[in-house]
């Protein structure tokens, strides 16, 4: 079934993924076609809360999270090195309602091919917090303008397989916006509705009993597959502000 489109924003040439990536994404999306068959579909809201209330729940929920290790998709240990990077996750007010906007990785980029992912890497020397990091990789791969964006706050850190600790820092994106995509890390950017995400039939949850770890998955939106980090961060924000 395909997901209503949203609107085009802006996409680059790509080219094929390997076999392991190809083949990977035909088998998450063979679970999630059985998934969607077998789910009852809800409608899905719109979300529209107020910028303050979105920085009050997110300074909340780091006070509260202070003391707790971060999210894991790996197992740790006092050997274990993990490098610095950030994450936009950037709000945008688009036909009444809240969207959170992505990016598609080109296929040429040396890790995470043709992955929906936020805007971000890894932290530079000199940089002292995730905030400008974000806003710096948010630059680079986007052309979106730091004075374009204003931060609300964070969301709790989240060690990926690559060993990247990532904080992830959501700011709202002055809207309309033209983006100057760089061909060779970036494909598309494009828009998801938060009350499309926030609807938990719109995903495929998998958590393993015997840990933290598992997958989250969404149906395709306008071609688009959001799953692994990028998703948990998305499910994460979700549940800071009640969804």
């Amino acid at each position: 079934m395909m997901s209503p489109p949203n609107v085009f924003i802006a996409e680059a040439p790509s080219v094929k993924r390997n076999s392991f990536e190809t083949n990977f994404i035909r088998i998450l999306l063979f679970i999630l076609r059985i998934h969607q068959i077998f789910t009852i579909k809800k409608a899905s809201m719109r979300i529209n809360l107020p910028e303050e209330t979105i920085a009050r729940k997110l300074q909340q929920a780091v006070a509260a999270a202070e003391s707790s290790a971060a999210f894991s998709e790996i197992d740790l240990n006092e050997e274990t090195n993990l490098k610095c990077a950030a994450v936009l996750v950037p709000l945008v007010w688009q036909e009444d309602e809240w969207h959170l906007l992505y990016t598609r990785r080109t296929d040429t980029v040396d890790s995470h091919k043709g992955q929906v992912s936020f805007p971000g890497g890894a932290c530079e020397d000199g940089e002292t917090t995730p905030e400008q990091t974000a806003l710096r990789e948010a630059d680079e791969e986007i052309g979106l303008n730091p004075n374009d964006v204003r931060v609300l706050g964070r969301l709790t850190d989240l060690i990926t397989v690559s060993y990247y600790q990532v904080t992830p820092v959501v700011g709202v994106v002055k809207w309309p916006a033209v983006f100057r995509v760089g061909e060779q890390e970036v494909a598309r950017v494009f828009t998801i509705p938060l009350g499309w995400l926030a609807n938990p039939s719109n995903r495929w949850q998998f958590e393993r009993p015997e840990s933290r770890r598992g997958l989250i998955a969404y149906h395709p939106y306008d071609g688009e597959l959001l799953w692994g980090a990028t998703a948990r961060m998305t499910v994460d924000f979700l549940q800071v502000l009640g969804y």
